[in-house]
């Protein structure tokens, strides 16, 4: 017993000389490692007595408490000091001049987002918003999808736990089709607006990330046809992408908020590695590239909206922004876009002086 009280002693004193956290680690490895006295006192009570073993576990366990009290307390006082220590050695004086005069980007997608907006205005078309935390009616419902179509499925779409007080589903909106619905409720027809704006879906991968841009295109009018949706199609996409090569080709599909609904096809092709929109899907070297869906209104989603179907009726078309903007710009993959990475906007952003016009060029950088 007395051996056990004086080594604790000696233990802790030299615990609180160490000065530093080398030193201390050695102090923890020759009293509580594997090798050290407390651990060797501790295997020995195995072969005392019951009454040696009464007597002489209280004072080792005592020893073993204050010697890694005092180790956890000293190795904190070093690891703060060494913390001051680092702190005051890397001051930064901020009255210095910098070393390069700092210099923002336009990221691309608000670049896209720009020129949509300047070609589409020249088109008739005003830029229309709306919120991005949604409800089941004007997310679902009023474009025409029923309780059981998949889009709804949990898998698919961002739910929040609560619900509106009319005991709605609330979510992350996964179009901008609301808008739409949102835009003809409180304008009604006849109306020709785009929707530009953040989505949300679960889904990641090289072309999938959980939140990413659309852009949805609807004109209400008399007499409206598919005519009118390819070109106007056309036209966007020839200014768009500068040249006047551009080739659409419409594939019969099924969206419900549309009827008859179309696939959008452009014609590319590959070009040094990447692919390059222009040129016929259907000539040599060249292909066909879905782009987006169209079509025209569901006359329910009209009735919905509170506009006439016999009277009007229009049509809808929604666009990947990030997707263009990497066929245009000739990025591979959409997950870079998000991952704030200030190298990658030095290579593709845009300067905050080019702001995108029809008479420039819509995609021409300072």
């Amino acid at each position: 017993m007395t051996d056990i009280t004086s080594q604790t002693e000696a233990a802790l004193a030299a615990i609180a000389a160490a000065d530093s956290l080398d030193t201390l680690e050695a102090q923890r490895l020759e009293t509580l490692g594997k090798k050290g006295w407390v651990s060797l006192a501790l295997k020995t009570l195995g072969g005392m007595t019951p009454e040696e073993r009464t007597a002489a576990a209280p004072a080792i366990q005592s020893a073993r408490a204050a010697i890694a009290e005092a180790l956890e307390a000293k190795k904190a006082a070093l690891e703060s000091a060494e913390l001051e220590a680092q702190l005051a050695r890397e001051t930064i004086d901020l009255t210095l001049p910098a070393a390069a005069t700092p210099k923002g980007s336009v990221h691309p997608v608000s670049q896209v987002m720009d020129e949509l907006a300047e070609i589409f205005a020249d088109l008739g078309f005003a830029v229309a918003t709306g919120p991005e935390i949604e409800d089941d009616w004007h997310n679902f419902t009023a474009l025409n999808m029923d309780e059981t179509h998949p889009a709804r499925a949990m898998h698919d779409t961002f739910y929040f736990p609560d619900k509106t007080s009319d005991s709605k589903d609330v979510l992350l909106r996964t179009h901008t089709s609301p808008v739409q619905i949102r835009s003809m409720l409180a304008q009604g027809a006849p109306i020709r607006i785009i929707a530009p704006g953040r989505v949300y879906r679960s889904d990641s991968d090289a072309t999938h990330t959980p939140m990413f841009h659309q852009v949805e295109g609807l004109v209400i009018d008399k007499d409206i046809h598919l005519g009118h949706l390819k070109w106007t199609l056309e036209t966007f996409f020839k200014a768009f992408f500068e040249r006047e090569d551009i080739v659409l080709r419409l594939r019969p599909s099924y969206f419900p908020f549309t009827e008859p609904s179309v696939e959008v096809d452009v014609g590319y092709s590959n070009e040094g590695g990447r692919r390059v929109v222009g040129g016929h899907g259907d000539a040599p070297g060249h292909a066909w590239m879905e782009i987006g869906g169209s079509g025209m209104v569901n006359a329910r989603v009209l009735e919905f909206a509170g506009v006439d179907p016999a009277e009007y009726q229009g049509f809808a078309f929604g666009l990947g922004i990030d997707r263009i903007a990497m066929l245009k710009y000739g990025m591979n993959d959409l997950r870079a876009f998000f991952d704030g990475d200030p190298r990658w906007l030095a290579h593709y952003g845009f300067s905050p002086f080019d702001q995108p016009t029809l008479s420039a060029g819509v995609g021409a950088r300072a």
